[in-house]
């Protein structure tokens, strides 16, 4: 026994919102201008309605159009059609922030997210209170971890090359001295040999015992005396303070704004020094998958970030 069975009909999102401009307008003049077409093809567009729907929809009575039953049943419904296509077909970068319930991943170094994590909270508070942030320790590789999900963020020395991942650049900073209060270094002009030859901790994941400092030194015929190296500029930062080990941290350029970077140090009563040697500078910025370049609540994480790592704070440099 042979079963036939009728096509699927063809959906054709203008038809509804053509039916939603009539039935509003109850004109084909009118419901042409709300649309911006001309009036013979809105005309063509009502007959083929008629002939699907099965109805005449708008009928003359005397120089207006009124709707015949069905279409005055139908009109609430197609005006949520459109209402919904409307939503639906929206940028994503359109998105309320009060509405988002989320929760947002962001892999940085503890220096960095330190600073971030009070004026991204604030922001949450105030305009997006159903948003959650997990901070991750640099511990994954930040180009699979993107793309898989694990991550929407990186921020901080982007360092790797993924051809999909977007970066943006958000500060160029320099990195400068941070003692205890008292500390022999915080007397007197702070020459590069009296650098040298104070006790340094150095921050490396990898449990590098050199970096900039170190070549900019030997250019000198200078070396320093690093006693410890840890994993976190927070620990480094707390030894700092209670020891005469100098920590380098990143603050921001000469003119331009403090950056939120230095408020660790300031929290524990740290005083800064300005570096007198030539160091590369360093360019903090945030990482993405392409995925997300569109997502109404990504655009607002990534916004929130620029905000918060823009405010001024951070105390002045001594020295320069």
């Amino acid at each position: 026994m042979h079963l036939s069975s009728s096509p699927d009909p063809v959906i054709d999102a203008n038809l509804a919102v053509a039916l939603d401009a009539l039935l509003a307008e109850q004109s084909v003049t009118r419901a042409a201008a709300r649309l911006h077409t001309s009036p013979a093809a809105m005309s063509r567009t009502l007959a083929r309605l008629r002939r699907i729907l099965q109805d005449p929809l708008l009928v003359r009575a005397g120089q207006t159009m009124v709707p015949t039953p069905r279409a005055q049943a139908l009109r609430e419904e197609a005006a949520a059609v459109v209402r919904s296509l409307g939503a639906l077909l929206a940028p994503g970068t359109g998105v309320d922030p009060a509405a988002l319930r989320s929760t947002f991943t962001v892999q940085t170094a503890d220096l960095v997210g330190a600073a971030l994590a009070p004026g991204l909270l604030r922001l949450a508070r105030q305009e997006a209170p159903g948003v959650s942030l997990r901070f991750r320790a640099e511990e994954l590789e930040a180009g699979p971890a993107l793309r898989e999900g694990r991550i929407d963020l990186e921020i901080g020395s982007i360092d790797h090359v993924d051809p999909e991942t977007r970066v943006e650049e958000l500060v160029t900073l320099r990195m400068a001295a941070v003692v205890r209060p008292g500390h022999p270094l915080a007397e007197g002009a702070l020459t590069p040999e009296r650098l040298a030859a104070a006790e340094h901790v150095v921050v490396s994941r990898r449990g590098r015992f050199t970096g900039p400092l170190d070549t900019a030194l030997a250019e000198r015929n200078l070396q320093r005396r690093v006693t410890v190296v840890l994993p976190s500029h927070l620990a480094a930062l707390t030894l700092a303070a209670r020891s005469d080990a100098v920590c380098l941290i990143p603050t921001a350029l000469p003119g331009a704004a403090p950056s939120p970077l230095t408020d660790p140090a300031t929290t524990l009563g740290l005083r800064l020094l300005d570096i007198p040697l030539p160091l590369p500078p360093l360019t903090i910025g945030m990482a993405w998958h392409p995925r997300h370049a569109a997502d109404g609540g990504h655009y607002w994480l990534r916004d929130t970030v620029r905000r918060t790592l823009h405010a001024a704070g951070g105390p002045a440099m001594e020295g320069c």
